[in-house]
This record gives structure tokens, C-alpha cells and sequence, in this order.
């Protein structure tokens, strides 16, 4: 079978948008290029940089790089290629399909935000991904969900059949793993981490909660002296309305508890998380929610919010909150730093159920969807 995927999306830059679906593209491809199978695939990328074994790479023009380029190219262009080369499938990695080809399509859908939490979002990207995933998920022939609740939203939301989705789970990449204590003290002096610190990281945008987590972080500080000796580390790429997460620090005081490091690259994310005294994860929804996966695989107790898909992936190897509970927040963070029991076990639940989680098993799942398409 000759497979085209259109992995546009993927973008190895600094910056937000090199995580998220930028990630799954990446890892993806790596992985799908190692799968037994006889399936050859050739996959639409922008980034000049990326390479992966046995893909066949069709590289477009940098003025791809703009979305509304991108969106026009997708609907028009891509069609005539994917005629051209003889594709016998379509794979769409982030949200949307070539409306315009008859092939079958295969659409992987990562979360319904845009529908859920439309006010989280600029309008111009709400409505087209509102309007192109539902056409293409009607379209497709089959659907990957990568949570059982972006399953249960593509059922409730659009209308998808049941029989349609598979829900096939994101991977941890093999270099997200424990390290030695003192590798990871001596990465924390060099990158000038303060001594304890409880780290976020993922993209800086209203649907992470971070307000909702710098205030309760401050209140928790008010209360427990224990707080004080803990910084709060906030890393990850300015997305939007991202003003509204700087704005509750300076206001309250915390500048110099809290720290905004910025966009950390793929291969140094396993260092923060090592020298984390914690990872924190309060977002009030995901699709999946990664960095919770690769935090516990690398060692470090999770402290996470109840958001569905969080509670599929963390599973009893996390300390719970509700995710729009200030004061269940603060509770949390007590019980946490109060107990190292609770998180010498956390660490230890929490890397015995990331073992679930490999690219290696969602490759093989996704050809397997692959094989049921046609």
C-alpha cells in the first residue's frame, strides 16, 4: 500500500509550535518508517531539516509556512499530487483531509478545543477548524482519536460513528527515562534552576490554567512556609493571550518565584523534568496531554488536573485536582511537598504506567488503521 501523509504541521523551530502536533508528526514518522509491513510512504513536509528511514520525503516551498498558504495548498494542490503519485490512502495528521481527493482518508484528531473552549482561541483559527475537521472527519473513512475522550467528543460534537474511531494513544520518545540524581543536580546549576522548583511545561495559553496555577501557588505560599524554599518554573512557547498568564505575576509580587524560561527543545526536556522536585500539569483540557506521559517516565511525581484525557494517560500515578479548584489546587501542592512517601511513590507508579506509551505501539496501530481504511 502507498501511503501520502500530509505532516505539514511538523516544524522543528524553537518555539510552540515545534511541540503539540509537531511532536506527534516528528516521533510518528520515525517510528512509522521502521514498521515491518511492505507499506511505503511519502510524506508533505515544510521543515528543510527533518528526515526520517524508509519515508520518502516531498519537501514544499517555504511560503507554505503561512497557515492561510498552507489551508489553500491542502485543498487545492494536494489533491493533483497525491493523484500524480498514485497514492492508495491519505493520512491528514493534524485535524483535516484534502476534501477535493476520492481516496480514502485517514484523519487524526488530537482534541475538539476549538468546539469545547472556542473562547480560548483566536476567531479566524476557531472557525477554520471547526469547519474543515468536521468535514473531514465525515469524509474519512477511518478516524484516530488519540484519547477515548476526543473520541467521545467527535461522537458528541460532530456526529462521527462509533465504528469510525480508533482511538490510538500518543508514545513517550526512548530518551524520556530516569537519569542519575547527581546529572540531574548538575544540570540544575548549570541552567541556573533554582534548588526545588515545580515545573510546568507545554505551550503558555489560556487553556492550560496557568492563572488559575500561578494563583494558587501564590495563596499555598501565603499559607505554608514549606512553599517558600519551592519556585514555580513555567516553561514552554508563548501561544495566545498569553498576557493574561504574566499579568497575576507581576501582580502578585512573584517575579523572582517564578520563572518563564521559554521554549525548551525536544532533547533537553528530559533534564528539566529529572531536575524538577515535581511536574505540574493543571490544564482544564487536553487531547491527550504528553508532557504528564513523558514527566512520569522520566522519574518525577506528577500533580496533574482531573481533565479526562489527563486522568486516561496518568491513571492512578498522579496526584489528582479539579482542574477549576483554586483551593483543591493548593490543598494538592500541601499534600504533595508535605509527603516524600507519596512521592517516592508517584515516581515509581508513574514510571511503570509510561511503559504503555511508545511510538513503536502507535505506529504499529496506526498502520493497522491504515489496513482497515480502503
Amino acid at each position: 500500500m502507498r501511503i501520502a501523509i500530509n505532516a505539514q504541521l511538523l516544524n522543528r523551530e524553537e518555539s510552540y509550535r515545534g511541540a503539540g502536533v509537531s511532536n506527534y508528526s516528528q516521533n510518528l514518522l520515525t517510528a512509522l518508517g521502521a514498521e515491518p509491513g511492505g507499506h511505503r510512504f511519502t510524506a508533505f513536509v515544510n521543515d528543510p531539516t527533518f528526515d526520517a528511514a524508509n519515508i520518502t520525503l516531498r519537501r514544499s516551498g517555504h511560503f507554505l509556512a503561512k497557515p492561510l498558504a498552507r489551508i489553500l495548498w491542502e485543498q487545492t494542490a494536494l489533491p493533483l499530487a497525491l493523484k500524480q503519485m498514485d497514492a492508495d490512502l491519505v493520512h491528514g495528521l493534524v485535524n483535516v483531509l484534502p476534501l477535493a481527493t476520492k481516496l480514502p482518508g485517514v484523519v487524526t484528531v488530537h482534541d475538539l478545543s476549538f468546539v469545547r473552549m472556542p473562547e480560548k482561541l483566536p476567531p479566524a483559527k476557531r472557525f477554520y477548524l471547526t469547519r474543515l475537521c468536521a468535514a473531514s472527519v465525515a469524509a474519512a473513512r477511518r478516524v484516530i482519536a488519540v484519547s477515548r475522550q476526543t473520541a467521545d467528543d467527535l461522537i458528541g460534537c460532530f456526529g462521527v460513528e462509533a465504528r469510525k474511531i480508533e482511538v490510538v494513544y500518543n508514545g513517550v520518545a526512548p530518551h524520556f527515562r530516569p537519569g542519575l540524581a547527581e546529572e540531574a543536580e548538575a544540570f540544575r546549576r548549570s541552567a541556573g534552576l533554582p534548588e526545588r522548583f515545580l515545573l510546568y511545561l507545554g505551550t503558555l495559553e489560556p487553556r492550560k490554567n496557568l492563572a488559575r496555577l500561578v494563583d494558587g501557588y501564590a495563596r499555598w505560599r501565603e499559607i505554608d512556609p514549606a512553599a517558600r524554599d519551592v519556585a514555580l518554573v513555567l516553561a514552554g512557547g508563548k501561544g495566545w493571550y498569553y498576557d493574561e498568564i504574566f499579568q497575576p505575576v507581576r501582580e502578585r509580587g512573584l517575579e523572582a518565584a517564578v520563572h518563564f524560561p521559554g521554549f525548551i527543545p525536544s532533547a533537553d526536556l528530559p533534564y528539566w523534568y529529572r531536575a524538577a522536585a515535581a511536574f505540574v500539569y493543571p490544564s482544564l483540557f487536553e487531547g491527550f496531554g504528553l508532557p504528564v506521559a513523558e514527566a512520569m517516565a522520566c522519574g518525577t511525581p506528577v500533580l496533574c488536573s482531573d481533565a479526562a484525557s489527563l486522568l486516561e494517560v496518568a491513571g492512578d500515578a498522579a496526584l489528582i485536582f479539579p482542574a477549576e479548584d483554586t483551593d483543591g489546587l493548593v490543598a494538592a501542592l500541601r499534600t504533595l511537598f508535605a509527603d516524600d512517601n507519596l512521592r517516592q511513590a508517584l515516581a515509581q507508579r508513574g514510571l511503570e504506567r509510561s511503559r504503555r506509551f511508545t511510538w513503536e505501539r502507535t505506529a504499529r496501530e496506526t498502520v493497522q488503521v491504515y489496513t482497515a481504511a480502503p
